[in-house]
């Protein structure tokens, strides 16, 4: 088990049609440190009848941690709906109750980087002392590693970081040198998978990353490469993230998945960076 940097199979690679236990059964037999819950799956959680002593509970019994929290979006909105203010707050709740010190946060709209950062700082302050992780997506205002960081300078509060993945970062089309030792320690958490050759179409990019990624150093992307650069450029990351979504991964089962993903992940780890393993 990794203590310092668990392994963790991110909420999405399981998919949202299994229920809480089945999610910590298949993480635990894979041989994964921990799990990932959205909001949403959390909410699903409780929607089976579970306490939160009830989820604690679980995850006693499978002997695995929920170490990733996710996903706040639409926090630059003027007006902010009634959903994404409690999906916020089950947010906020999650970290307390698994004792996760950062939240996964996306921002699918445009806006310049003055509005973003000053939006950033809002949404900082009411996080309290939680690290809000910014994630750079192609197809998102946050379109890359250089407007992502130019937020952060722009914001300037200490519990904003980011958390880089293999799949945006190739689709973004960035070089595995581009990450600077000041910028990785910004760097809260990485997220590893693979993608395809040629990327989908960019009017429906989106589309590839939320059905058909890979497992970590099975596609061309060259993961490898990826965790190398996180590595010389100086990342601790709290957490090392599997996000693999793919519907015909999952037409195979969460088993299956589970034990794929993990799988590959360690064997792209020991090629790259095999002390983060103990």
């Amino acid at each position: 088990m990794a203590e310092s940097h668990p392994i963790t199979v991110s909420s999405w690679t399981l998919g949202d049609k299994c229920t809480f236990e089945q999610r910590c059964k298949a993480a635990h037999e894979a041989g994964y440190d921990g799990i990932g819950l959205r909001a949403e799956t959390y909410v699903d959680a409780v929607n089976e009848g579970l306490s939160d002593d009830d989820i604690l509970a679980l995850l006693r019994k499978y002997q695995i941690r929920c170490t990733e929290v996710e996903y706040i979006v639409q926090w630059c909105e003027e007006s902010r709906s009634y959903e994404q203010k409690y999906k916020e707050q089950a947010c906020f709740h999650m970290c307390e109750l698994f004792g996760v010190k950062h939240i996964n946060t996306g921002l699918m709209e445009t806006y310049s980087v003055e509005y973003t950062a000053k939006k950033l700082q809002e949404l900082c302050s009411r996080a309290g002392d939680l690290i809000i992780a910014l994630e750079p997506m192609p197809y998102s205002g946050l379109p890359n590693l250089d407007k992502t960081w130019k937020i952060l300078q722009a914001a300037n509060c200490d519990n904003a970081m980011m958390l880089l993945d293999t799949w945006h970062w190739v689709r973004a089309n960035q070089p595995y040198d581009l990450l600077t030792k000041e910028q990785a320690k910004k760097v809260i958490s990485i997220q590893l998978d693979d993608a395809y050759e040629r990327p989908y179409a960019e009017t429906i990019l989106r589309d590839e990353s939320m059905h058909d990624r890979l497992a970590p150093g099975v596609g061309k992307a060259d993961t490898v490469a990826f965790v190398k650069m996180v590595k010389d450029a100086g990342v601790d990351p709290k957490v090392v993230g599997v996000e693999v979504i793919s519907d015909g991964y999952m037409n195979k089962g969460i088993n299956w998945v589970a034990k794929y993903t993990y799988d590959n992940t360690v064997k792209v780890l020991q090629a790259a960076w095999p002390e983060i393993l103990k």
